[in-house]
């Protein structure tokens, strides 16, 4: 029994219905056409075979013995031969019934033909259509078969169709795209949580051994008051990766209101706040802005800034510069001197806790959430944040480009609603 209540069922239903139809339209057609001339084909073949000067010759029919069909009025007045080549009644008579029976016959004859051929046609038209269901239909139940069996651990399969460009090899091309998208954020949630436990676990390894360690026995008040710092300064390094774990995943969440921001002034207040961190690390910060105004979230803005530059500060060599530009041109655009960047690992920088050298947890170590702040907050504005390394000098050259639909005119002071 057929499933009719799958796609398969309701596509051979569909086929099966429209090649009966055209087959019993193309009956009927050929029934109605033959059977018109039917009657003047087969009076010119009987007229043909007996010439009407050997129907002359035939006796006259009896009265009493008309054959079916033959009108009454055809033989009450036989009318003789003139010898002008016209034929007779009689002739003309026998002609007609001829004609009729043989029409008759033969119509009978393709009526029952057509008939027995209509049935083989549609059971074939039902085998056909099942087989063309499944045929086309078979893309699908790959698609339907591989999704069934992905889970989080085999995520790397893929349905590769190999079909002919069509509408379903698009389906599944674009399925395999959906497939291929899906492992690289489930790859980037698993790596995002392994260094998130990493770095949230250091600090609390840390805390403990002072305590059992440094605080063990009798300690001197020099000594607790070294265990009391470093202890401090391991609550502020976890408390900073926890507030950048939450500032990431606000980013990451969009923006929940806009307002005209002036991005030029938040720019020129990050680079004055940082100043004073600069000039401890012999770092050069120059500031050229251009009036930029985005439609966006300021507190959200301030801090895409200030990671940038505090990275270009922090990541850098004694002696080197951090150049900071904004305008409607470049949008946002940070360059800096610094270690040579290797060009096939700026694209991870992005990464949450990807940093270019292993973490030595040095004073004012960042927890390597930067890029990826900035990242989420451009994503958030509709914005794209990209970064190339520098040939000379060193460094990176991060630019972050707003949309021509963010705006580019100019905004209030901060701290001014419009």
């Amino acid at each position: 029994m057929l499933p009719f209540h799958s796609e398969r069922a309701r596509l051979t239903a569909l086929y099966t219905g429209l090649l009966v139809l055209a087959g019993a339209l193309l009956t009927g057609v050929v029934y109605v056409l033959v059977r018109q001339g039917m009657y003047a084909s087969i009076t010119t073949a009987v007229t043909t075979a007996v010439p009407a000067r050997r129907l002359e010759e035939l006796p006259s029919p009896r009265p009493t013995a008309l054959p079916t069909g033959m009108p009454s009025a055809a033989l009450a007045s036989p009318a003789p031969s003139t010898g002008t080549g016209v034929v007779p009644r009689e002739a003309l008579a026998i002609t007609r019934t001829l004609s009729d029976a043989a029409g008759s016959a033969a119509l009978n004859r393709l009526l029952t033909v057509s008939v027995l051929v209509f049935v083989c046609y549609a059971a074939l038209s039902v085998a056909l259509a099942w087989w063309t269901a499944g045929r086309v239909l078979r893309p699908i139940a790959v698609i339907t078969d591989t999704a069934r069996r992905l889970s989080g651990e085999n995520l790397h399969e893929r349905i590769a169709l190999e079909a002919p460009p069509g509408e379903l090899k698009r389906l599944a091309d674009t399925f395999d795209g959906m497939l291929d998208r899906m492992e690289r954020l489930v790859s980037a949630q698993q790596r995002f949580a392994a260094n998130a436990a990493h770095e949230l676990r250091t600090p609390l390894a840390v805390q403990r051994a002072a305590a059992e360690i440094g605080l063990a026995g009798d300690p001197s008040p020099e000594r607790v008051t070294r265990m009391r710092s470093k202890l401090i300064e391991v609550a502020d390094s976890s408390e900073r990766i926890i507030e950048g774990l939450l500032l990431l995943a606000a980013s990451e969440q969009g923006l929940k209101e806009r307002r005209r921001v002036a991005v030029d002034a938040l720019a020129q207040q990050a680079a004055a706040a940082l100043a004073d961190e600069a000039a401890e690390r012999g770092v050069r910060v120059t500031v050229r802005t251009l009036p930029l105004a985005v439609e966006g979230d300021p507190v959200l803005l301030e801090r895409l800034l200030h990671n940038l530059i505090a990275n270009a500060v922090r990541h850098n060599v004694p002696r080197g510069r951090v150049d900071v530009r904004t305008g409607p041109d470049v949008g946002i655009e940070v360059t800096n001197t610094g270690p040579v960047v290797p060009p096939d690992t700026v694209p991870l920088l992005f990464e949450p806790f990807r940093r270019l050298n292993e973490r030595t947890h040095a004073p004012g170590e960042g927890a390597g959430l930067g890029l990826s702040i900035v990242d989420a907050v451009a994503g958030a504005h509709g914005a794209g944040a990209t970064a190339t390394a520098n040939r000379k000098g060193g460094g990176l050259t991060v630019r972050v480009v707003f949309p021509p639909t963010a705006g580019t005119g100019s905004a209030p002071p901060p701290g001014r609603t419009p």
